[in-house]
């Protein structure tokens, strides 16, 4: 086999405000276009709309335990055997568990219309927060999916 290139993990900065890693992340993800400023106005703008409505925790840690409660322990993938494919349930990285956490949430605040985004990112923090709204719903789906396929996991190799 040739010897590939292994190309190292780059550092992020944390972001200016809360000096927190995964919040620097996350507008990173909601960023379009290298258009950083309204990234980081957006997330921030939430954030304050966060802590407003929750006042008795930082919007940090907020944000970080609807992360968290988003982020998919399982996921199926398809593998074919034999002529016949089928769900294998796998576990999710670290890495991946967060970056599917974010994109389920950006995909819930860019399906809504007709709000602000900021507001729109606020309702699903809170909702996560709780263990509620669609980014949860997914999360729910794709862990049902993984337990409905579960006679599969002898597939996974």
């Amino acid at each position: 086999m040739p010897r590939k290139y292994q190309s190292t993990e780059r550092f992020l900065k944390p972001d200016p405000k809360y000096n927190s890693l995964l919040i620097a992340k996350f507008i990173n993800c909601v960023m379009w276009d290298g258009r950083k400023s309204v990234a980081q106005k957006l997330v921030y703008d939430a954030l304050d709309l966060v802590s407003q409505r929750i006042k008795d925790r930082p919007p940090e840690e907020i944000f970080t335990v609807a992360v968290n409660n988003v982020k998919p322990l399982v996921e199926v993938r398809s593998k074919r055997v034999g002529g016949a494919t089928y769900q294998v349930p796998i576990e999710v990285n670290r890495r991946r568990q967060q970056s599917l956490a974010f994109r389920w949430i950006l995909d819930v605040i860019r399906k809504k219309k007709g709000r602000p985004a900021h507001r729109s990112l606020a309702d699903e923090i809170i909702a996560a927060f709780n263990k509620e709204g669609a980014a949860m719903t997914t999360r729910e789906n794709t862990h049902k999916m993984a337990d409905a396929n579960k006679m599969n996991a002898h597939f996974a190799w």
